[in-house]
């Protein structure tokens, strides 16, 4: 795995959790649907039925957009090893920044203790 590309890695891994969350969405409506069975009356049938719809629907746009979101991470990151692996990179040796700016805070701090005796 460590030859792998990481982008087809994400991909698994959000499929993986899609799997999981959608059998984790699966149990929990039987669990409703069990019990809108097991309901005495129509009003509480009807209403573990419309919540065992609902979490099948709310876990179908979570697994949608946890697959969505991977597949823009996966395609983002492919597109940039892509765009490093084709630009040249030239490395400059840096200067060190002069410290101007830190000798006048200095002096201005001399200036200020003379001030003050």
């Amino acid at each position: 795995m460590a030859d792998a590309d990481l982008d087809v890695v994400i991909r698994q891994l959000a499929r993986q959790l899609q799997t999981g969350l959608m059998t984790r969405a699966k149990e929990r409506r039987d669990r409703f649907s069990g019990l809108a069975a097991k309901a005495k009356s129509k009003e509480t049938g009807d209403r573990f039925k419309m919540m065992a719809k609902a979490t099948m629907e709310q876990a179908s746009a979570a697994a949608r957009r946890l697959q969505m979101s991977a597949d823009n991470v996966a395609d983002s990151y492919a597109r940039a090893m892509r765009l490093a692996a084709s630009t040249p990179i030239a490395v400059k040796a840096e200067k060190p920044a002069k410290d101007k700016p830190v000798k006048k805070v200095a002096k201005a701090k001399k200036a200020k203790a003379k001030k003050t005796k």
